[in-house]
């Protein structure tokens, strides 16, 4: 008997709940990541809970697991009332401190993420300071893809006034966010 798509994402849901398999874990989110890419499984991921699965696995340790977390997010946050979630959920947050990792997958989805979930409510935490400068470093990449939405970001959602108090205190400190190996 064929399962619907709802029984085959919980069918996922369930087989990482209980597997102890690193390697099936990783293929269940990635796999859970492609389905966050079509708008019609999204009442699925919610009603799994399938967004707090990936906003928790973004301080796990391994950066397979995280990469995938990080691409699932940034494919539901377009949506507007995944976007609502994630926020009242202070995904923010853990998404910012992905900006360090040293998967460029990781990265990239990060940066694309803190676009989509810029709104008049959250620009200030999406474009705090750090987040900022953190743009900045990734603008001279020799990336061109990081250096590209970087850049990107600078210019559409952060003021000029913000860019220039970064610059500002960039010259000023050693201190950053290391960039992603290619």
């Amino acid at each position: 008997m064929e399962l619907g798509r709802l029984e085959y994402l919980q069918a996922l849901v369930t087989e990482f709940q209980v597997t102890d398999s690193t390697e099936a874990k990783e293929q269940v989110l990635a796999n859970l990541a492609n389905f966050a890419y079509d708008p019609s499984n999204y009442g699925y991921l919610r009603q799994l809970q399938v967004l707090d699965l990936f906003l928790d696995m973004l301080t796990e340790d391994n950066e397979t697991l995280v990469e995938f977390a990080m691409g699932g997010l940034c494919n539901l946050s377009l949506d507007k009332t995944n976007k609502e979630y994630i926020l009242e959920a202070n995904g923010v947050e853990p998404i910012i401190n992905c900006l360090s990792s040293s998967n460029e997958e990781t990265v990239v989805s990060a940066v694309t993420t803190l676009m989509f979930l810029t709104t008049t409510r959250s620009r200030a935490q999406t474009t705090a300071l750090p987040v900022v400068e953190c743009m900045l470093r990734f603008s001279l990449s020799a990336n061109t893809r990081l250096s590209n939405l970087a850049s990107i970001f600078l210019q559409d959602y952060c003021s000029p006034p913000q860019v220039e108090e970064a610059r500002n205190l960039s010259k000023h400190t050693a201190v950053g966010i290391p960039l992603p190996k290619d």
